[in-house]
């Protein structure tokens, strides 16, 4: 495998400096990792969207021990509510995935992925066995997702950062990647 370029990994927070060289598989394992998520995202959203999905059972039932009760429950009681979660949860699902899958936008998917994964966390609040459950994992997952800009390996959002309009409102980069 030829290696043109060193991969180097740093980064100051705090005063406390990190460094690393990541394997030069990193690259691949990052793409693997944004289809994957892109196709758990997409598939949940299409079973959702098909199934005839109600978060109505979801958030009527939210553990009383979670902090996100009183408003989950009071959203459950709302009709206008209710109708809105049942068109933009499965929406948003499909929508994140095709940007993971693409490479499109790859930062803003992945905070609205960690985002709905975080609500979905504190929805299910199933602490008992520990605070880490698959819904802080994907939330995680996510985070990393858009940390790493995998949308700038094998993505669109490599050509989309070429582009004048990202030239002139550099601000978009933080949405790409």
């Amino acid at each position: 495998m030829a290696d043109t370029t060193a991969n180097r990994l740093e980064s100051t927070l705090g005063g406390v400096r990190l460094e690393g060289r990541p394997h030069q598989l990193s690259a691949w394992a990052i793409v693997g990792l944004r289809l994957v998520m892109g196709w758990v995202m997409l598939s949940a959203g299409w079973g959702k969207f098909t199934g005839g999905f109600s978060a109505y059972g979801y958030l009527s039932n939210v553990d009383p021990a979670s902090p996100a009760s009183g408003i989950f429950g009071a959203m459950a009681e709302n009709a206008s509510m209710m109708a809105a979660v049942d068109v933009i949860v499965p929406a948003t699902q499909i929508m994140i995935g095709l940007a993971l899958l693409a490479g499109l936008f790859v930062r803003l998917a992945a905070f609205g992925a960690a985002t709905q994964m975080v609500l979905f966390y504190l929805g299910s609040w199933d602490v008992a066995g520990g605070l880490v459950n698959d819904q802080f994992v994907y939330a995680a997952v996510f985070l990393a997702l858009g940390a790493f800009a995998a949308g700038r390996v094998l993505g669109v959002d490599r050509y989309l950062e070429e582009h004048s309009l990202v030239e002139r409102v550099p601000t978009l980069r933080y949405l790409l990647g």
